[in-house]
This record gives structure tokens, C-alpha cells and sequence, in this order.
């Protein structure tokens, strides 16, 4: 214990104390004079960039969340058109089929008619022709019968009468 009291270890030297205290406080003053100040722009200028960095990053993820839902929109309302412009072709395709058999069944009518028609024509020539037919067959039958009590004029005459009759019948 006698080597703690005498200078050991423990033993307080107050001129060794007092430049360890005013080398202390040179480095002390030099570090926040020289070394501090640039430690701490060097801080300041990374904090300053992260910053910017996250702020930039906050604004290219609002940016990004702003484009996917203009692009969403856009796709809705692309899927809008989409079924607008196939809806209209159904009912332009409907449209046309309507007026493809609208038409085929009028010229169907037409057609009929026109058939009618020439029927009805085929058939007043033909009985013309064999009410004319009959008329000279008529006219030769009554006149080899009544060759010597009538004269052709007068057969002529009961011919048409008689044509005229049948007219009236049909």
C-alpha cells in the first residue's frame, strides 16, 4: 500500500494535470474549430440529400400511384368502347341482316307478282285464243250445216253473239 501513497499508480502529479487539462482544451477548441465544422457540413449536406432523396422518391411513388390509376381509368374506358363499338356492330349487323331480308322478301313479292301477272296474261291470251279458236271452228261448223239457209254475214253475227256471251259468263 505504501507504493499507491509514494507515485504509484495512483499518484496525482498537478504539473502533469494541468498540461494534460490545457492540451485537452487546445484539442478540444482545434477539433471544434477545424474538424467539427467540416464533420458537420459533411452531416448536414447527407442529411440534406437523403432528404431530397426520400422527398424525390415520395414524389416518383405519388407520381407512379398517379399514372396506374390515370391507366386504369384509361383501360375502363377503353373496356367502355370497347363494348360500346361491339354493341353498335351487333346493331349495325342486325340492322343489315333486317334490311338484306327486308329486302329479299320484296323482291320475293315482286317476283310473285310479276309471275301473277304473266299468268294472268298467259292465261287471257290462251282463252282469247281459244274463244277465237272456237269462234272459226263455230263459224265452219254452221256454216257446212247451214251453208244453204245462211249466209256468212249473218253466221258472222251469231258467231260473236255468242262469243260475247261466253265474255260474259267467264
Amino acid at each position: 500500500m505504501l507504493y499507491f501513497l509514494n507515485g504509484g499508480l495512483l499518484a496525482f502529479d498537478t504539473g502533469f494535470g494541468f498540461w494534460v487539462f490545457i492540451t485537452t482544451l487546445i484539442f478540444i477548441y482545434a477539433m471544434n474549430k477545424w474538424l467539427v465544422p467540416p464533420i458537420m457540413n459533411a452531416l448536414k449536406e447527407r442529411e440534406d440529400r437523403i432528404r431530397d432523396s426520400m422527398e424525390s422518391a415520395e414524389k416518383a411513388i405519388a407520381k407512379a400511384e398517379k399514372i396506374s390509376r390515370d391507366n386504369e381509368k384509361a383501360l375502363k374506358e377503353a373496356e367502355v368502347a370497347a363494348q360500346k363499338i361491339r354493341k353498335e356492330a351487333l346493331e349495325d349487323a342486325e340492322m343489315l341482316r333486317n334490311e338484306r331480308v327486308e329486302k329479299a322478301k320484296k323482291e320475293a313479292e315482286k317476283l310473285l307478282e310479276d309471275a301473277r301477272h304473266k299468268i294472268e296474261q298467259e292465261k287471257k291470251s290462251a282463252l282469247n285464243e281459244l274463244r277465237n279458236q272456237v269462234a272459226e271452228l263455230a263459224v265452219q261448223s254452221a256454216a257446212i250445216i247451214i251453208k244453204s239457209e245462211l249466209d256468212k254475214e249473218k253466221s258472222q253475227h251469231l258467231v260473236d253473239s255468242f262469243i260475247k256471251d261466253l265474255s260474259k259468263k267467264n
